[in-house]
């Protein structure tokens, strides 16, 4: 082999390691010297997905196509794609659409719940559509009711925190203080773009949640205030591989739904940077390249 070759070899080498330990040293303070055990996390439980919000322009058939040209086989579907009011018969000929595709529909949300007639209709539509989860913004004092319900059902309840602006469940902590009393299969949606323009960090976040952690809504902001707003994952404040390390120590078994909202007409691109990034960071964060770099250099 001719000595630019083996150079270049080595090169690769070298970037790829470095890649892996800029972003694990990015999710533990841990010297870079001390990657070799840190780095090679058991594989993640999780599954990525898709929160069809991303796609709330376009139609069933188009959203189900785009989600698999970005590599992601899981869906939760918004009400534009599937909605709460439509017929078990509705109902069966969209998971068949879901199920052609090769995709799985996991939930549904995010779902209101205002009252008694709300919660029923809700749990309805998630049995028909063989949901796992729902996504949910409940009213407090309905909570009782959602405890039956969801023990009846064996239907998981997932509380999004919309940050900013909401007055009910704004933070993390604000729906495990008021989830806490009822059955572990009420919990938490994490939306983690929320809850870092409120200037709280979405990975010590998580690290709080544990079993009560029941989905995820995976994005970037550009900052840490109520002006800020979303942009392609990596590109924004959010300690991404952080986050994704947390996940995993945490053991959580759910779905991470990327949620991007930004170029509402045309998402596919900034969607699959999103996806690329995260893909990417798993990957590194997984590889044992750190051990061989620190031998070699």
């Amino acid at each position: 082999m001719r000595p630019e070759r083996q150079s270049r070899r080595h090169f690769i080498k070298l970037a790829g390691a470095g890649v892996t330990a800029s972003l694990a040293a990015k999710a533990d303070s841990s010297p870079i010297y001390d990657l070799k055990t840190t780095v090679r996390a058991v594989k993640p439980r999780f599954e990525l997905g898709l929160a069809s919000y991303t796609l709330r322009k376009f139609k069933l058939d188009e959203t189900l196509a785009m989600t698999k040209r970005v590599g992601l086989k899981y869906i939760c579907f918004k009400s534009f794609h599937l909605p709460l009011e439509s017929s078990d018969e509705q109902i069966r000929q969209v998971v068949k659409k879901v199920k052609d595709a090769g995709l799985i529909l996991y939930g549904g949300g995010v779902i209101s719940m205002n009252n008694k007639a709300d919660v029923d209709r809700a749990f309805e539509y998630a049995k028909a559509a063989g949901m796992k989860v729902i996504i949910a913004a409940p009213s407090p004092e309905l909570l009782d009711l959602v405890d039956k319900k969801v023990k009846e059902y064996d239907i998981k309840v997932a509380i999004h925190n919309h940050g900013p602006g909401d007055k009910v469940w704004p933070t993390p902590d604000q729906v495990l203080e008021k989830v806490k009393q009822y059955d572990e299969r009420i919990g938490l949606c994490h939306d983690i773009g929320h809850t870092q323009r409120l200037g709280i960090d979405p990975v010590a976040s998580t690290e709080k949640v544990g079993g009560r952690l029941l989905d995820v809504h995976i994005k970037d902001v550009t900052g840490p205030t109520a002006k800020d707003h979303g942009c392609e994952v990596g590109r924004g404040v959010i300690d991404i591989p952080g986050f994704l390390r947390v996940l995993i120590e945490i053991n959580y078994a759910g779905v991470v739904s990327f949620e991007y909202e930004e170029n509402a007409d045309d998402p596919l691109a900034g969607l699959a940077e999103s996806v690329g990034y995260v893909k990417g960071a798993l990957a590194a964060l997984q590889t044992p390249a750190v051990k061989d770099v620190l031998l070699v250099s």
